[in-house]
């Protein structure tokens, strides 16, 4: 198999590359009678988008979708959903020079080698435009999540470069484009990006996201742990280079009185498992974070080899982002939604004759 796929029962494939004609999604396993129109995916894809504000890629993309299946009078049929975004403010000319090169930090080389060919334009396949899709399946997932079991998936920009939040407000994540929680800070956020751009340079981010609702008993004791699933999906994110699930690396240095999630009758005392608990769901918020590379695509020139084996050196032009982490926030939303949904429809496979299970922890 080629992984253009993923998911159990829930099952997505996405295609199409960066700068091609279209890039779409089938979307195979959801449940029928779920209310469905193309309005429903314009809030989470204009979270995603760039162009939103001057410290993202330029390109303004009208990601507006096309239900070709899977949907009859406004509801989910059960059979697979296939969903269409056109390209239309693709620039395949910024890359031309960049064909015969192998740009550092990216892809390039190592698709070269896989398939012995490659798109240059925007990296393809490689491309982070190929997350618009895993965005637009989310919201599938999203919705039914909700709607059959209360859960919510959010996150937040956690980290960018050496700036955290000093405060933490979740309404303003919202209210600002770096989905930053910290309202008072946006300013230093804007001339942080202002001066790294002038650089030339890039920078890297951390985000966070919060899966609340979820019921205890979701995920598989061996092969299938959520978490495991979990840190897949998130690896597999575009410039990703690192997942923590709750208290992550910080518990190399905790002691074990302290990381153990000790319980009470009227719940949990803390969430240093980040709601997992031998691969399987406590009922408590879900905590998942990412780290993200700096975007390799800058202005400062950089040392690489052509096809030819030539040493050469690379400046990329073009539309980018200084900083990919800061539209990662609904993406990686989006690939937590995508394994509760396959997982809470496995657990309905295999365990929905269980019931509910006393004591129920609060």
């Amino acid at each position: 198999m080629s992984s253009n796929s993923f998911g159990k029962l829930f099952t997505v494939t996405t295609f199409g590359e960066s700068h091609g004609p279209a890039i779409g999604c089938v979307v195979d396993g959801c449940p029928p009678g779920l209310a469905l129109a193309a309005e429903d995916f314009a809030a989470d894809l204009a979270r995603r988008a760039t162009g939103r504000s001057r410290h993202t890629s330029q390109r303004r993309e009208a990601d507006e979708v096309e239900i070709l299946s899977g949907v009859y009078e406004g509801r989910s049929t059960g059979t697979p959903i296939a969903l269409l975004i056109r390209n239309v403010d693709a620039r395949p000319k910024d890359y031309a020079e960049l064909a015969d090169t192998f740009r550092p930090g990216h892809a390039d080389y190592t698709y070269w080698q896989k398939y012995g060919i490659r798109d240059p334009r925007g990296g393809g396949r490689s491309s982070a435009r190929e997350t618009t899709m895993r965005v637009a399946a989310a919201v599938i997932a999203k919705k039914w999540l909700a709607e059959r079991h209360g859960v919510r998936v959010r996150g937040h920009l956690a980290q960018l470069g050496e700036l955290v939040p000093r405060a933490f407000d979740p309404g303003a994540v919202e209210a600002n484009p770096f989905f930053w929680p910290d309202a008072a800070m946006v300013p230093e956020l804007e001339a942080y990006m202002d001066a790294l751009r002038k650089a030339g340079d890039s920078v890297g981010a951390r985000v966070t996201v919060v899966a609340e609702g979820v019921p205890p008993g979701w995920g598989e004791p061996v092969y299938g742990k959520l978490d495991a699933e979990l840190a897949a999906a998130l690896m597999g994110i575009n410039a990703v280079k690192g997942v923590e699930i709750g208290a992550g690396f910080a518990a190399v240095a905790q002691r074990g009185s302290t990381h153990r999630d000790e319980i009470a009758p009227d719940g949990f005392l803390s969430n240093h498992a980040g709601g997992i608990l031998g691969g399987i769901s406590t009922g408590q918020p879900i905590v998942a974070s990412i780290a993200l590379k700096p975007t390799s695509s800058i202005l400062r020139p950089g040392r690489s080899v052509n096809l030819r084996g030539e040493p050469v050196e690379v400046a990329t032009k073009g539309r980018h982002d200084p900083c990919v982490g800061i539209r990662a926030t609904p993406i990686a939303e989006a690939m937590v939604a995508l394994v509760l949904m396959d997982q809470a429809l496995r657990h309905r496979a295999q365990c929905g004759d269980v019931g509910p299970v006393a004591p129920r922890i609060p």
